[in-house]
């Protein structure tokens, strides 16, 4: 399984020097363009030191504001780019990356179950990759402990709208949708299995109907609405939300800043997503844009990437480097059987997240 790695995992060196072809040493830039929050300065100043190569960093707060930059330059203007591997076709049908040179990449560096798995789940597209995962994540329940208190095993993605939580709720937009989804699936009140909307778009609006229907009634449960981490955090740090559907990372954050939120996967499973690096069709640093991809595919790299974000990195050998605080989070966000119930964001294609957005749109005016 993709999750079970840290046994395996922790034997494996560091590779490095760093070289490209024809055995000429790193040197020039590339330039990055990933989610805010994401990438350190002091992962841009290891990544310099190891290659040579100077890393300059853009970043944006959705996977549409990413697409959209992409399509307005025809896939100019960077290297690197951080999508979701559920996302990656979008890309390929706008003609907005190159496949991979899999020969240029290390890839033992990598989790080989992130490698094998992205597979189906949008990282090879048309017999091609498209795709080299970096991190994998989740979605799921963000709570103080104090005054919205929950315990694995019996949260649930209906404790957001449960009445002693009325007006202090956060939650996104179109994945909330999703987690009132998959809440009225377990009770057997949605008219189709959650992941068959993916694919078929009379089942994708029978299905949301039924969710918007659940929705519209407890939208006066949330005090703010989020579309990015800052406000994510925002919500509990400044805005007065106690518990909400949020990021790991988001929480995590919270976390170090030692305010008394944690985060736990529901019954019915996180809302799990992996990203990676994608090679923009007009990338003019190419051999730079693999330089990148193999830093990353390192214990050390990849323990700067998961002790900033708090999000876990698929480089192998990342885990023995982890701070404490980090370790816990995990150990308390995933107990029991909480990894093998992870919910897997399908391929989300274009027709549907067109839909899926009319349906977010009808919530936040409702």
């Amino acid at each position: 399984m993709l999750l079970q790695s840290a046994a395996a995992a922790a034997g494996v060196a560091s590779v490095g020097p760093f070289v490209l072809r024809e055995g000429r040493a790193a040197s020039g830039s590339v330039k990055i363009f990933s989610w805010a929050g994401y990438i350190s300065p002091d992962m841009l100043a290891d990544f310099e030191k190891k290659t040579g190569v100077k890393a300059t960093l853009t970043e944006y707060g959705t996977n549409d504001e990413l697409l959209n930059q992409l399509k307005a330059t025809g896939g100019a203007g960077f290297d690197i780019i951080h999508p979701t591997v559920d996302r990656v076709p979008n890309y390929v049908e706008f003609e907005l990356v190159q496949p991979i040179d899999e020969a240029k990449v290390k890839w033992d560096g990598c989790l080989k179950s992130s490698v094998e798995g992205s597979a189906g789940m949008g990282g090879v597209v048309g017999g091609k990759r498209y795709f080299a995962p970096a991190d994998w994540g989740t979605e799921a329940l963000a709570y103080d402990m104090k005054k919205a208190p929950l315990a694995y095993g019996t949260a649930s993605y209906g404790d957001l709208w449960a009445p002693a939580n009325a007006g202090k709720v956060t939650v996104r937009g179109h994945s909330s949708l999703i987690g009132i989804a998959l809440w009225l699936e377990s009770q057997g009140k949605l008219p189709h299995p959650v992941r068959d909307q993916f694919k078929d778009e009379a089942k994708a609006r029978a299905n949301f109907d039924a969710i918007l229907k659940v929705a519209a009634a407890n939208k006066k449960s949330v005090a703010q609405f989020w579309t990015n981490e800052n406000e994510a955090q925002g919500a509990f740090r400044t805005n007065g939300c106690v518990i909400g559907q949020t990021w790991d990372s988001s929480a995590v954050a919270l976390r170090k800043e030692g305010l008394p939120v944690r985060f736990v996967a529901p019954k019915e499973g996180a809302l799990a997503w992996m990203e990676g690096f994608a090679i923009p069709k007009k990338a003019e640093n190419l051999e730079n844009a693999y330089a990148w991809i193999n830093w990353f595919y390192t214990p050390e790299a990849g323990a700067l990437y998961t002790n900033h974000s708090g999000i876990s990195s698929t480089a192998v050998g990342a885990e023995a480097h982890l701070t404490d605080l980090n370790k816990q989070f995990f150990a308390d966000a995933y107990p029991g059987d909480a990894l093998q119930k992870l919910w897997w964001w399908p391929i989300q294609e274009a027709w549907y997240v067109s839909i899926r957005n009319e349906y977010q749109d009808r919530f936040l005016a409702a």
